[in-house]
C-alpha cells in the first residue's frame, strides 16, 4: 500500500522515546519529513541521527509544562520553514494514583501538557492545513476514553476531555480535508509502562515480573504492544488512505479493551 507521504511534513511531539519516536521513524520511513518536538535537545539529536533520511528531518526544543512558549517556538519554525500537513499530538501521561486523593495540581498540570497543548499546536498548524487542502491531526491518548483504568484517577479524566475535544474539533474542520482521530494505546512496553509496574509491585509486594506478566494476562494477545506497533495505526491515519476516517477512538491494546 502506497501511504503517498513523500511530500507531508509532520510534526511528531514527544518524540525522543517510546510510541513518539517510534512514530516518528515510522512517517519518516514512508518518505515523510519530521519535525520532532520534545524538551531535550541531546536526546532530540539522537533521535534525528535514527531516522531515515535524517538530513531531510528537524527538531524543535520546547516543553510542554508551558504552552505559550511551545506555540512561539512552532510558529517561529513554520515562519522561518514550512507549515504541517499532520500533527501528532503525544507527551508523558499524568503520574498514577486514585482520582480522589488527587491534587488540583496534578489536574491543572495534566490539562496544561495534554488538552492545552494539544489545543494550541492545532491552532497553530490547521492554517496551513486549510491552505493544503490536507491536514491530519493524531492525538495519542489512553483506551481510559472508552473504559477507565483503574489506579489512573487523573489521567482517566484528563484523557476524557481530550478525547471530546477532538471529535468535537473532527467536526469542524472535516470540510476542510482535515481529520482528527485518536489512538488509544494499551499496555505498551515503553518507560512509562516500566514505571507504573514498578508501582504495582511496591504496592501489592509482588515482584516487578509477576507484576507484568498479571497485567499481560488480562490481555487476549498475552503480551504487551510494541511501540513501533502504535506508529504503524499512527502512521496509516496520516495518510490519504486514511481520508474517510475521521473523529474516530482506534485502541490497539491487543483486546483488551472490554467494550466495543
Amino acid at each position: 500500500m502506497d501511504l503517498k507521504l513523500n511530500n507531508k511534513y509532520a510534526l511528531v511531539c514527544g518524540s525522543t522515546a517510546g510510541i513518539g519516536k517510534a512514530t516518528a521513524i515510522s512517517l519518516a520511513s514512508e518518505d515523510a519529513k519530521v519535525t520532532l518536538v520534545a524538551r531535550n535537545e541531546e536526546k532530540l539529536k539522537q533521535v534525528m541521527a535514527e531516522l531515515p533520511n535524517s538530513k531531510n528531518h528537524s527538531y524543535i526544543v520546547a516543553d510542554f509544562s508551558n504552552p505559550e512558549e511551545l506555540q512561539h517556538k512552532v510558529s517561529e519554525f513554520i515562519k522561518k520553514h514550512h507549515g504541517f500537513h499532520i500533527l501528532v499530538n503525544n507527551t508523558g501521561g499524568p503520574a498514577a494514583g486514585p482520582v480522589f486523593s488527587a491534587k488540583l495540581e496534578e489536574f491543572d498540570k495534566a490539562f496544561t501538557q495534554h488538552l492545552k497543548c494539544n489545543h494550541i499546536l492545532a491552532q497553530t498548524v490547521v492554517p496551513f492545513m486549510k491552505d493544503e487542502g490536507y491536514g491530519r491531526i493524531i492525538n495519542i491518548i489512553s483506551t481510559s476514553v472508552k473504559q477507565p483504568l483503574d489506579g489512573l484517577g487523573v489521567s482517566n479524566t484528563i484523557r476524557g476531555a481530550v478525547g471530546n475535544w477532538s471529535k468535537t474539533l473532527a467536526n469542524e474542520l472535516g470540510q476542510f480535508g482535515i481529520t482528527v482521530n485518536n489512538v488509544l494505546p494499551g499496555a505498551t512496553a515503553t518507560d512509562r509502562l516500566t514505571e507504573i509496574i514498578k508501582n504495582k509491585s511496591a504496592k501489592t509486594g509482588h515482584s516487578e515480573e509477576e507484576s507484568a506478566n498479571a497485567m499481560k494476562s488480562t490481555v487476549p494477545a498475552k503480551r504487551f504492544a510494541r511501540p513501533e506497533e502504535l506508529a504503524y495505526a499512527v502512521t496509516f491515519l496520516a495518510s490519504e488512505c486514511a481520508s474517510y476516517i475521521n473523529g474516530i477512538n482506534l485502541p490497539v491494546d491487543g483486546g483488551r479493551t472490554k467494550c466495543l
